[in-house]
């Protein structure tokens, strides 16, 4: 229902944030990887939502990035894992390091998230296996990874900027670069941000 929205961030209160949109304030509740790389209070910010009615509430969560909310939809299909563990699932692990995860079949990884035990973890494993695709960034299978883009993001690494940085300014870049002219670019991205 409500799929994406554009406002100005009010307030910042771990996991939730309030988010003014044209006079309406939304409470918008928010991954730690999301919260950790939202801009200053009263700046703009770009949210991809998930809306979930629920027989006691009407709840919205957001996310910066696209393949954070497909994640956050295909954590919500498994048996037993409502919105607050898959919050906390996209809280305690990068997408890329929930991929490599179920590649790996490493429930370990995932029972130390708060709230995920054995039992969970391994349902996990199970129905998110062939759901992600790992090659250096993060991806949700759909999203086309080339080998331009791991390419880029290696030498962002090797550059010394941390994998969240090197992946958001990949996913900045126009897919017809090639690897030296989309290092450059992800450099002046990163000198701005």
């Amino acid at each position: 229902m409500i799929g994406r929205l554009i406002g100005i961030l009010l307030e910042k209160n771990p996991p939730q944030i309030l988010l003014d949109v044209q006079g309406v304030g939304y409470e918008v509740s928010v991954p730690m990887s999301t919260f950790y790389n939202l801009p200053a209070l009263h700046e703009k910010v770009v949210l991809h939502t998930q809306f979930v009615v629920r027989e006691d509430a009407q709840l919205l969560y957001g996310f910066l990035t696209h393949d954070e909310r497909v994640a956050f939809r295909q954590l919500l299909k498994i048996s037993g894992v409502g919105p607050k563990m898959a919050l906390s699932v996209l809280s305690g692990l990068s997408l890329n390091d929930l991929a490599i995860a179920v590649v790996n079949k490493d429930a370990g990884r995932l029972t130390k998230i708060p709230g995920v035990g054995k039992k969970t973890a391994e349902r996990l494993l199970l129905e998110l296996q062939g759901k992600f695709v790992v090659s250096g960034v993060s991806v949700v299978q759909g999203a086309p990874v080339t080998s331009t883009d791991s390419d880029i993001i290696n030498a962002l690494l090797a550059l010394g900027y941390n994998e969240k940085e090197a992946d958001w300014a990949a996913k900045q870049l126009s897919k017809d670069s090639n690897v030296s002219d989309g290092i450059r670019q992800a450099l002046k991205y990163l000198s701005k941000a």
